[in-house]
This record gives structure tokens, C-alpha cells and sequence, in this order.
């Protein structure tokens, strides 16, 4: 099993849409939200490319907004992990 793991933004919550689109593709097992951290469980990942898109609410207006992380890693072998940040498109 595969888990991306993405911190959210500071201010923001993930639309409840987005959990839906995530969810009806057939890499998806499950997700989950644990306060600022949205987890993606993956059955399996291949050579082939993929693209997830979360869409983000913003709910509280933030100053000098940083960019949060986001981990891909092995369930079984979390030493295994390849790890990038990202930043909202409007700063």
C-alpha cells in the first residue's frame, strides 16, 4: 500500500468535492483528514504517471503564506519516501 500524505496550507480546508473526485478513481482506496492532513491510500502504484488534484477552500485569510509538504511513501517500508512542497496559486 501507497500513502501520500499532504499538509495543507495554512487557512485552507480540502473542498468536500475533491474528496469525492478522489475517491471514484480505482487507484483510490480510501482517504482520510486528520486536522491540516489529507491522506491518500493507494493499493498500489505502477511506472505509470499519475496526477491527483485537490481542490482547496480557502477559510481564513493568512499573511505571508508558506508552503506545506507533501510525502509519498511505502506503508510497509515508510524509509522508502520521496517528499516536495507546494504553495497556493494566488501567492
Amino acid at each position: 500500500m501507497v500513502i501520500i500524505e499532504v499538509s495543507l496550507l495554512s487557512g485552507f480546508v480540502m473542498a468536500s468535492r475533491s474528496r469525492i473526485l478522489l475517491e471514484n478513481r480505482t487507484i483510490v482506496k480510501k482517504t482520510e483528514v486528520k486536522a491540516n492532513v489529507v491522506y491518500i491510500y493507494l493499493e498500489k502504484l505502477n511506472d505509470e504517471s499519475q496526477a491527483f488534484i485537490l481542490q482547496l477552500e480557502q477559510v481564513i485569510q493568512v499573511k505571508n503564506l508558506k508552503p506545506a509538504s507533501i510525502k509519498i511513501y511505502d506503508y510497509y517500508q515508510p524509509e522508502e519516501r520521496a517528499l516536495a512542497e507546494y504553495s497556493a496559486v494566488c501567492s
